[in-house]
């Protein structure tokens, strides 16, 4: 059977939809430029990979390991980034359901968890993600800063919602400013989709 490679997922809205906190532009290429780049380059080496092993060729397996960790990171990430996302007019303005109470009972309230992440995203080092995750065996929040794509992962913890802080996430439109991109970015966050999620996860 032949196997399949991975592949740039369509967005759900379009590119000038989450306009004026993201651009048509910042997002065309962000999407399309820069996700793809990751998809690409974990293909071409899960295809260099299957070669050598037809072949019984060597290739460098730390170089391989370490390449396909971060763009398989920029990928997965990725893809998180764009479907917790949503056009303003069908955001909500703050966490829902179960995942809202959650907040409150681990975080002590959206507006605390609200500045928590924040400083998160704004002291990540270098090119970096904030993500929220949640340990089911403790029933946990936990926010982590991920570094590059793949540096200081919780193993096995499940990724409820992320940031991108590399500049190409945000540069177009923000230039240096950092803090007016984290401030735009709770404006567009699909808490509800967030929450179906976290409820399938405690489940």
């Amino acid at each position: 059977m032949a196997k399949k490679l991975y592949e740039l997922p369509p967005l759900k809205y379009g590119y000038a939809d989450l306009e004026p906190y993201i651009s048509e532009e910042q997002l065309r290429i962000h999407h399309d430029k820069h996700h793809q780049a990751y998809v690409t380059n974990a293909n071409s080496l899960i295809e260099m990979m299957d070669k050598a092993r037809k072949e019984g060729t060597d290739f460098d397996y730390k170089a391989t390991a370490k390449a396909l960790s971060f763009n398989m990171g920029g990928h997965v990430l990725h893809d998180y980034f764009w479907w917790e996302m949503t056009p303003e007019s069908n955001a909500s303005k703050e966490p829902v359901g179960e995942l809202a109470e959650a907040i409150k009972e681990d975080l002590g309230g959206f507006d605390r968890f609200k500045k928590e992440f924040s400083q998160a995203a704004l002291t990540a080092e270098g090119s970096a993600w904030a993500a929220l995750t949640y340990c089911e065996d403790t029933q946990r929040f936990m926010i982590m800063q991920i570094e590059k794509h793949n540096v200081n992962v919780v193993p096995d913890y499940p990724i409820l919602m992320v940031l991108d802080m590399w500049e190409h996430a945000y540069y177009i439109d923000y230039k240096n400013e950092k803090a007016k991109f984290v401030d735009a970015f709770w404006n567009i966050i699909n808490w509800e989709e967030i929450d179906k999620y976290f409820q399938k996860i405690r489940k």
